[in-house]
Order: C-alpha cells, then sequence, then structure tokens
C-alpha cells in the first residue's frame, strides 16, 4: 500500500484502527476457510489416488492392445471397430463447495458396446481388434467416473493457493501497513497534547506570577 499518510487527527486514527480491525477478522476468516480446505483435500485425497491408480492400470493395458492391432491391422483396419461413432451424454448437477462452484456427474450413458450394438457381424473382426475396444471403453468409463473429483480437487486447490495468497497478504502487507500508520497518528496526536500541556502549564505559571 502506498500514498501519502493521513493527516494525523482523531478521526483518521479512528478510521484507520477500524480499518486494521476489520483485516484482523478477514485474516481470521480467511484461516478457517484454508483450514476447511485442506481438510476437504486430504479426505478427496485418498479416493481421488485409488481412481488415479485404476485409470493408470486401464491405460498400462488399453495402450499396449491399440499398439498391437495398429501393427497387426493397421490403422484402418482399427479404424473400423469403432463405427458407427456415437455421442456420449452425461447428466451434471451444479452445486458449491466451500463457496467453490462445482458439477457432479449424476450419471451417463452406457460406454462399453456389444458386438451387434458396434454393427460388427461375427468373423468381421479379430478378437485382438475387440479386445482393444473394449479395453479402451473401460477406461473411458474410469475417466468418466474419475472426471468431477478431479475436477473438484483442481478447483479447492486454486482456492486454497488464493486464501494462502489472501492471507499472506493481509498478514504481511496491509495488516503491517495500517499498524504503522496508526502508530504514527497515535504518536503525533501524543506529541501535540504533551505540547499543548507544557504550553498550558506556562501559561498558568505566568498568569500566577503576574497575580
Amino acid at each position: 500500500m502506498t500514498g501519502p499518510a493521513p493527516a494525523a487527527t482523531r478521526q483518521n486514527l479512528l478510521a484507520t484502527s477500524r480499518r486494521l480491525e476489520r483485516v484482523t477478522r478477514g485474516v481470521g476468516l480467511l484461516r478457517r476457510k484454508r483450514e476447511a480446505l485442506v481438510a476437504e483435500l486430504f479426505r478427496l485425497a485418498r479416493p481421488a489416488a485409488e481412481l488415479r491408480r485404476s485409470i493408470g492400470e486401464r491405460a498400462a493395458t488399453a495402450w499396449p492392445a491399440l499398439i498391437g492391432v495398429f501393427g497387426a491391422e493397421g490403422f484402418l483396419g482399427a479404424r473400423s471397430i469403432g463405427w458407427p461413432p456415437r455421442d456420449l451424454e452425461v447428466e451434471i448437477r451444479a452445486g458449491q463447495v466451500w463457496g467453490i462452484a462445482v458439477g457432479e456427474i449424476l450419471g451417463r450413458s452406457t460406454v462399453r458396446r456389444t458386438l451387434a450394438a458396434r454393427g460388427t457381424p461375427p468373423g468381421a473382426v479379430t478378437a485382438s481388434l475387440i479386445g482393444a475396444a473394449t479395453e479402451f471403453e473401460a477406461l473411458t468409463e474410469v475417466l468418466l467416473d474419475a472426471a468431477d473429483r478431479e475436477a473438484l480437487l483442481r478447483r479447492l486447490g486454486e482456492a486454497l493457493a488464493q486464501t494462502s495468497r489472501q492471507v499472506n497478504t493481509l498478514e504481511r502487507r496491509i495488516a503491517p501497513h495500517l499498524g504503522a500508520e496508526q502508530a504514527s497518528i497515535r504518536r503525533t496526536l501524543d506529541e501535540r497534547e504533551r505540547e499543548e500541556h507544557v504550553r498550558l502549564e506556562r501559561l498558568r505559571n505566568r498568569l500566577a506570577t503576574r497575580a
């Protein structure tokens, strides 16, 4: 915070004191919010780690299967198992967690398809091609299951970082600046009061001497 120092008046002293009090209360509220966010992140950490491990396991199976199909069937041969194309529908509900807007997946369409759903006649494709498609459908299901939780973790992490920056700014910049202003104004007012006291004392002595 920069700018000219406020005039040393009682009004400015009261205004600075009120601002400092609001900053102190704000720091307390932000600290409690930060603690709540940390607790929520820890609560979600274990399930998120389990989902990430499932994603890694599925990916470790799906990608080698697809690479093997590319080597044996080529790109066009692998592409045939993906026909006909389709859209996956996901039902999402908006919500809030500690004032943070989040989305929750309530339902989704079925990802895995049978040979009949793919429109593939028996014997038209190899078992390795069907296996690769099935593995990637399973991977897609795990990714959809983890999507809302991963988004929530990311939003909570961003909110935690922002809250920490706000706490640091208030504690290390604004509060010390206001405290210094308050001390400076109070010191100046005290000096003026002492000077006024000395002046009145001298005037009283002078009047007593004349009397």
